[in-house]
């Protein structure tokens, strides 16, 4: 079995940026609240940002992701990834093929894919992922276009594959319990971290609750 290069431990409170509520606070400054409440592995997404403010932003949290040792994985943007030699990178179905994302970042990288159906994880798994993200396994506003994956298929999905699974959409502390059993690695969230009024409170909050439940 080939190693994998993100622990299923690196994966239990997975942040996931969102300038959406930034209020005249930087976004630096928010994830470092975010690191402090125990986040164990942070995304950094962009979707409007231009190349090289996306480049800036990108060196400066990998430098505090390294501070606090927590892996630092960008969404999608495979060049820039390799450009700064950042952790991982996370692509989506619609995205880079995984394979062809190995190829260019190389073996030790830390490769996230998205799935929502069996067929669509093993064939990651296949194509060299670390770890899936796998939902919406609740309602969300994040993402427009999310897919709801109920509880079952979620199961069904941490069941035929060997890698670790994070459940991603619409995650909150009043529902991460009702996880419970599926096996999971740990939670992707973004709202319920960068939205929340304490984001060091509301991180550790979602922290305790994952080491309750996962044990």
């Amino acid at each position: 079995m080939r190693k994998i290069n993100c622990p299923a431990e690196a994966l239990r409170l997975y942040a996931v940026t969102d300038r959406s509520w930034l209020h005249g606070e930087t976004l630096y400054s928010q994830v470092e609240k975010a690191l402090k409440g125990g986040t164990t592995i942070l995304q950094l997404r962009e979707k409007d940002l231009d190349e090289e403010h996306f480049y800036q932003e990108a060196v400066a949290l990998q430098e505090l992701c390294r501070k606090y040792r927590v892996p630092f994985i960008i969404n999608d943007n495979v060049e820039l990834a390799k450009r700064i030699q950042a952790d991982g990178v996370h692509v989506g179905q619609s995205d880079m093929e995984a394979g062809d994302v190995r190829e260019k970042l190389g073996p030790a990288a830390i490769l996230g894919v998205s799935a929502q159906t069996v067929e669509q994880a093993i064939k990651a798994q296949e194509a060299g992922a670390d770890y899936l993200g796998v939902g919406a396994v609740f309602p969300t506003g994040t993402k427009a276009d999310a897919i709801e994956v109920p509880l079952e298929a979620l199961q069904e999905i941490c069941q035929a594959v060997t890698i670790p699974v994070v459940a991603i959409g619409g995650i909150t502390r009043g529902n991460v319990r009702e996880l419970l059993g599926s096996q999971i690695a740990g939670i992707a969230v973004v709202s319920a971290i960068f939205a929340q009024p304490d984001i060091e409170e509301a991180a550790r909050d979602l922290r305790r609750q994952m080491e309750e439940i996962l044990g």
